[in-house]
């Protein structure tokens, strides 16, 4: 499975906001972007820049590489309603996306990596694949084998340091490690600092 390798502090830096947790301390220290050219001029930036850098930022937000991103971008053109809401919608609704929403692990690439690794079960059928698209109805659950691993030992302290707030579309459950999908994520419930017109537009061009 194709996946970006490249250092998430480096991409937090380049993109202007913490894509990991250990990222937000190394970005107090350092602000601007990575390179040894870096602090340098910079020019007033054009419209296709900084639609360029807004798409890239989410991308990379959510762990997609450009592919998967275009295509899903192409299917949230040809949905009814706003191109870009349901895109942020395609996004949420990814499974790695859910445990990471439910508070089982403090960042997308941790839940990403835990799905790769088969630790969950999706409507009691095992799953390894981290952008499988969950519904309402769906009810995620930790693979029995792996509720005995000392990650999941330590989920209550793994909860706790997750960021998340409560969901009108998740519930998540640390003490029976399940995780419900009982709806569909609003567009307020997706990331703030998301401007989602501007990746419209730039694949509009």
């Amino acid at each position: 499975m194709a996946r970006d390798t490249s250092p998430i502090v480096k991409q937090s830096r380049r993109e202007g906001v913490a894509l990991h947790p250990k990222a937000y301390k190394v970005m107090a220290r350092k602000s601007g972007i990575p390179g040894e050219h870096a602090g340098g001029r910079q020019g007033k930036q054009s419209q296709y820049a900084i639609q360029l850098r807004e798409k890239q930022k989410v991308r990379r937000m959510y762990g997609l590489l450009e592919k998967q991103f275009a295509k899903l971008m192409n299917e949230a053109t040809r949905k009814p309603g706003l191109s870009g809401e349901n895109l942020l919608q395609f996004l949420e609704l990814r499974l790695d996306n859910a445990v990471y929403r439910a508070g089982f692990a403090t960042s997308r690439r941790g839940a990403r990596q835990l799905v790769s690794h088969g630790h969950f079960m999706l409507n009691d059928r095992r799953v390894d694949i981290p952008s499988i698209r969950v519904k309402a109805g769906d009810v995620i659950t930790v693979r029995p084998k792996s509720t005995k691993s000392g990650y999941f030992g330590q989920i209550n302290d793994i909860h706790g340091n997750t960021v998340q707030g409560p969901l009108s579309w998740l519930k998540g459950d640390v003490k029976t490690l399940k995780i419900e999908v009982t709806g569909l994520p609003k567009r307020e419930e997706a990331e703030a600092d998301i401007n989602e017109q501007l990746i419209v537009e730039y694949y509009s061009r």
